[in-house]
Formats: structure tokens, C-alpha cells, sequence
């Protein structure tokens, strides 16, 4: 993966960031196969109970993080503030150490989730992110990553290190998957005729549960749509805009397909503090232009 960066003269500083995430994700992936569940007697911002894989997760990558020399401030789906490192820091980064923790003990896929940012603010619309990425713990643990410059994935190998699967992913103009969350009964005009019409266009339903894996799934598979609407009863969504949404709008949009709340693109939405949420539909291009149409016609 150093190696990679390098061949394409990413910054040095970047580069030891992305590479130290990497590393991270060894002691967390480590911690996911030996570690024991439980809960750690802590809640996060949101009042979910965290798992002491949670925890555990966040502490491996501020420690990493903090040791880079790099980094202006740090902000975490665990913690209720945003941590400031360095003010003189180059970096910033926006992530959800451990997306998925409930499905650990049932054994399903989980991941880490990254949004970098130059510079201390955060709080800054995802177009401005200079990177993300995503560490998937699932049967392989793979990172996919980018830095402007296409989407690439890679996989862990039996010496723990990564190794290039694949450069520049494509997401097709349309796709014949979807992942659909949450409560169907609960899904507003537009979005109820966007799952009908992929039903009946023979879409094949593939939900995971885990926001990761089937974002992973899009982008490797090459098609399909994964989406979190606005429902009656949780208007904003459920997924937050700075952990979750940002970085995977970014990975996506940089493999040619699109993301967006249902009227506007993910990564020109500005965060209004680190409690954001937002619907989401992302995936291949026509497939998201397609229930931002529905939500015209049927909701305005």
C-alpha cells in the first residue's frame, strides 16, 4: 500500500496517515477475532450502549493518529466533541471506529469507516475531504481508499499487510442490486414507488444490515444501490453526514456513481455539527437520479 501511495506522489504526509489507518486496522481486526463481547458500561453521544470493541477501536486509531504528528483534530462517532490534537496540524480526521459493532456478536461483517480533511475544521462540506476510506472486517479484511484519484481496493494478506486487488473501480450507470434500510411501512411516497420500480425492473434485494459491507458490495460488485431514506417517523435519516455518509459519498463519487439525500449531493450538504444526519441513496448514477425524480414528482 506505501508503495502504491508513492508510485502515485501522494504527499508524504498523507501517505503516513492513510498508512498508520492501515495499520490500525491490524489491531482491530486482531481485536475482533480474539476479543470478548460485552458491553463497556459507556454510552456514546447518541445514547447507544458501545460494545468494548467500540471503545477498543477508538483508542487503537486516536493512538495511531496522534503519534503521525500530523493531525489538527480528530472527530469520532464515539465521542461527543471534537478533539483537537495540533491547531498547526495538517490533517483532520472524521470517523466511525467500529460502523456495525451490534452485528459482532452474531458474527456479520462490521467496519471502519474514514473521512480526511485538510486542515483542523471537520465541520466542512465533504467535497473538501482530500481522502477517505473504509477497512471492511468481514471473511477477507479489505480497505478500499482514495485520494481524488480514483477508488482502489486492497486486501489484507497472511502477513497482515495490504495488497492491491484492484485499481480504479467503476460503478455502472445502473444496477440491478439494492440494500434497502429501514422499516418499509415507513417509507415516504417517493421512496416506496423508487424500491417498487427496482422490484419490478428484477433488482435482487441484498441487505446486510451493515452500512460497510454494503456499501463494499456496490462498489465491488460494480452496480446497485444501497439506501437509508427519510422515513415518516425519522425525517432526517438515520446515518450521520460527517462519519458515515461523507467519506462513502466520497469513495463512491470518485468510482463514477453518485450520492445524494434525495434533492441534493451528499458532499455539498454542510454539516451542522457532528450529530448530522441525513437520508442517503448511492450508488449507480441512474439508480440515484432515478428516486430523486420519484421525490420530486410524489413529495414536493
Amino acid at each position: 500500500m506505501r508503495r502504491h501511495l508513492r508510485e502515485r506522489e501522494e504527499d508524504r504526509d498523507l501517505t503516513r496517515v492513510i498508512c498508520e489507518l492501515a495499520t490500525a486496522s491490524r489491531y482491530i481486526i486482531n481485536s475482533i477475532r480474539t476479543g470478548e463481547l460485552g458491553v463497556a458500561g459507556t454510552s456514546n453521544l447518541y445514547g447507544e450502549s458501545q460494545l468494548k470493541l467500540d471503545v477498543l477501536a477508538d483508542r487503537i486509531i486516536r493512538k495511531r493518529m496522534t503519534h503521525t504528528g500530523v493531525i489538527a483534530s480528530i472527530a469520532s462517532e464515539e465521542d461527543g466533541e471534537i478533539q483537537i490534537i495540533d491547531p498547526d496540524g495538517k490533517y483532520s480526521l472524521a470517523f466511525d471506529p467500529l460502523d456495525g459493532s451490534s452485528l459482532v456478536d452474531v458474527n456479520l461483517a462490521v467496519g471502519t469507516i474514514v473521512g480526511i480533511y485538510k486542515g483542523a475544521d471537520v465541520l466542512s462540506p465533504g467535497r473538501e475531504m482530500i481522502g477517505a476510506l473504509y477497512v471492511l472486517y468481514g471473511p477477507r479484511c479489505t480497505l478500499v481508499y482514495s485520494t481524488g484519484n480514483g477508488t482502489h481496493e486492497f486486501a489484507m494478506n497472511a502477513l497482515m499487510e495490504y495488497t492491491l486487488v484492484q485499481e480504479n473501480i467503476q460503478i455502472a450507470e445502473q444496477g440491478n442490486i439494492y440494500a434497502p434500510g429501514g422499516t418499509r411501512n415507513q417509507y415516504t411516497p417517493g421512496v416506496e414507488a423508487f424500491v417498487s420500480h427496482l422490484e419490478e425492473r428484477g433488482s435482487k434485494l441484498r441487505y446486510s444490515g451493515g452500512f460497510v459491507p454494503d456499501i463494499n458490495q456496490v462498489l465491488i460488485k460494480g452496480h446497485g444501490v444501497f439506501l437509508y431514506p427519510h422515513l415518516k417517523n425519522l425525517p432526517r435519516g438515520k446515518l450521520r453526514l460527517l462519519y458515515e455518509l461523507n467519506p462513502m459519498a466520497f469513495l463512491v463519487e470518485q468510482a463514477g456513481g453518485a450520492a445524494s439525500n434525495g434533492h441534493q449531493r451528499i458532499l455539498d450538504l454542510v454539516p451542522e455539527g457532528i450529530e448530522h444526519r441525513e437520508p442517503v441513496f448511492i450508488g449507480s448514477k441512474a439508480d440515484v437520479a432515478k428516486v430523486e425524480e420519484l421525490i420530486r414528482a410524489l413529495e414536493s
